[in-house]
């Protein structure tokens, strides 16, 4: 795997099995992406995205096949292992913000690098920054529910970005946003990914993101059945 390579799936598949009835999520999945790429997954309800972004960020575990992440193969990872990974290489933005209701917007931000053990005066140092690059500094005080949607997605990234991940892997993030909120997410998103080359994977049916992908990636009951350029 060459350095530019922050994942690779070989002959990935995902069986849920019910009872003595298999359900196959992903069948015979291999692609490559690259540092720097803003890649959507497309597809209908059903169509494997989430599985697999879940498998990706260590998630859930592939019934076979291979998973190399930054140069690790998951399978060969213990649990705490992958619980490391997930918390210094994988960023994770998620539909419903998934954000500690009793947290500030700032405390929401550095959860992850209070996580790692970062100093407090550099982790202030570093929050503050993501959240000034997400455009909410002047909301760090605030929880939650104190804040619209669309500022509690940009505390989401910001908590995603804050520990600079090899990836970031975001899961339908404009579903519960409005038009102009998603507009401005995606914008934010793309500036990150042009201006400190952040490699973004989306799992999305949502239009409005397929349209600013650079890469799309198209499954269909499982199976991967289109992979392309589509943005300059």
């Amino acid at each position: 795997m060459t350095d530019d390579v922050v994942v690779r799936t070989e002959h990935l598949s995902k069986v849920y099995q019910e009872g003595k009835v298999g359900a196959t999520a992903l069948s015979d999945l291999s692609f490559e992406l690259r540092r720097g790429e803003f890649t959507a997954l497309s597809g209908p309800s059903g169509s494997g995205k989430t599985t697999l972004l879940n498998m990706i960020g260590a998630l859930d575990e592939p019934t076979g096949g291979r998973i190399i992440l930054d140069g690790l193969d998951l399978a060969d990872l213990s649990r705490t292992e992958l619980s490391r990974l997930r918390r210094d290489r994988i960023g994770f933005v998620f539909q419903a913000y998934s954000l500690v209701p009793v947290l500030t917007a700032f405390e929401n931000a550095e959860f992850v690098l209070a996580l790692q053990g970062v100093g407090k005066e550099e982790r202030r140092r570093r929050t503050m920054k993501v959240l000034e690059e997400v455009g909410i500094a002047e909301l760090a005080d605030r929880r939650p529910d104190e804040l619209s949607g669309g500022q509690q997605q940009r505390v989401a990234i910001a908590r995603a970005i804050a520990p600079e991940p090899v990836v970031i892997l975001a899961d339908e993030p404009t579903a519960n946003v409005d038009s102009a909120n998603a507009a401005s997410l995606l914008d934010l998103m793309e500036r990150l990914n042009r201006e400190k080359n952040m490699t973004f994977l989306f799992s999305t049916h949502d239009q409005r993101v397929i349209s600013r992908a650079r890469r799309l990636i198209s499954l269909q009951d499982g199976v991967l059945i289109g992979d392309e350029k589509v943005g300059p």
